[in-house]
């Protein structure tokens, strides 16, 4: 046990190693999963505990006593990009667990003019055809307790497939570790994505300078403005991110309890979140869950925090608060969320809908 501590925390410390890697790549795997989890402004590290702890920290897939199945759908940018997430999750037995899930992020049906010009230099409105770009990302998630009581960790392997139509595509691969630690009424976590970093290769097809109608001519003297354009790097690493965080449980009375996490999301790169320096970045995220007698819940959070320049060239801080209700009967579960009310960052918001079924319905 002690070895597998000091490879996590190994992997967290050859974190700054990762400068020359891009600041942001595969970013639609850091919108989140769940509509409970983003009520709670992603503050849920340390309490998940069902099947989207695949995504969030594999080792709370230790907490399933049944298989279970969920399913999210998001719309991004008025309708225009739409967010997808499925997955499943089993015990094997009382010491382990595995899950699997999937995330689509997608624009579809995009207009492709690069034919819209026949070989005579005729616009023909019936050349234009339509793609998608899309990212994918399938996940496997393992669990298991160790000799130490309270003490649990959890791995994710992951294949990453992006697709720009017939354009640019890309493979790649990574993986996540995390641990939870129980203590009474508290509750510890710490989840690293792509801790060994994550790779992408990309393919990307070749067009000739100007070659706009596709008859093999360049047309150079008609757009000049394309003669400098060099193919964008074929290679991304991702660079690891870090999430921790403590959850504290209540029980109000004997209907009502009330759980709380406050987490620390931290980036080993320079951005604009409240705290950054040369060498890492970090935001605060708070989330909280009331619910009456496990069947109504009540789910409220604030996270995000980032320097916004404005017009004047001055900053302020803002921040993303989000709202969740969710309601379970019988082993369905579903649950909403309202992340970003009020517009108060320039983050993306959206009305955010998941179920979730416990295998004990079909019993």
């Amino acid at each position: 046990m002690k070895k597998v501590i000091f490879s996590f925390l190994f992997f967290i410390s050859i974190c700054t190693i990762a400068q020359t890697a891009r600041k942001y790549s595969n970013e639609f795997l850091n919108i989140g999963v769940d509509a409970r989890s983003l009520g709670m402004s992603n503050a849920v590290v340390a309490l998940t505990g069902d099947v989207n702890s695949g995504y969030w920290n594999p080792s709370g897939l230790l907490s399933l006593e049944d298989n279970q199945a969920s399913f999210m759908h998001a719309a991004y940018f008025a309708n225009i990009a739409n967010y997808d997430y499925l997955a499943f999750a089993m015990p094997i037995d009382e010491k382990s667990a595995v899950g699997f899930s999937l995330i689509r992020f997608g624009v579809d049906d995009i207009l492709d003019t690069t034919s819209l010009v026949d070989a005579d230099g005729n616009i023909d409105y019936t050349r234009i055809n339509l793609f998608s770009a899309a990212d994918y990302a399938f996940t496997f998630s393992y669990a298991r307790t160790t000799g130490i009581e309270g003490l649990r960790f959890g791995a994710n392997a992951k294949v990453i497939r992006r697709v720009i139509g017939d354009f640019a595509s890309s493979w790649g691969f990574g993986f996540d570790a995390g641990l939870q630690y129980t203590h009474k009424q508290w509750q510890f976590g710490a989840m690293v994505r792509d801790i060994t970093t994550s790779f992408n290769a990309w393919s990307v097809e070749e067009f000739e300078v100007g070659d706009l109608n596709g008859d093999g001519i360049p047309d150079e003297d008609q757009i000049p403005q394309l003669r400098d354009q060099e193919l964008p790097e074929t290679t991304e690493i991702t660079i690891p991110k870090l999430q921790f965080g403590a959850a504290r449980s209540f029980e109000l009375n004997s209907k009502f309890s009330l759980q709380t996490e406050l987490d620390m999301i931290v980036r080993f790169v320079e951005t604009n979140d409240v705290i950054s320096t040369s060498a890492m970045s970090a935001t605060p995220a708070f989330g909280f869950e009331l619910d009456y007698n496990k069947l109504v819940f009540l789910r409220g959070g604030v996270g995000n925090f980032q320097n916004i320049r404005q017009f004047d060239d001055s900053e302020e801080i803002g921040f993303q608060p989000n709202f969740g209700v969710g309601f379970q009967y019988k082993g369905i579960t579903i649950d909403y969320a309202l992340t970003d009310i009020g517009d108060q960052s320039a983050a993306i918001y959206s009305n955010v809908f998941s179920v979730k079924l416990d295998w004990s319905i079909f019993r």
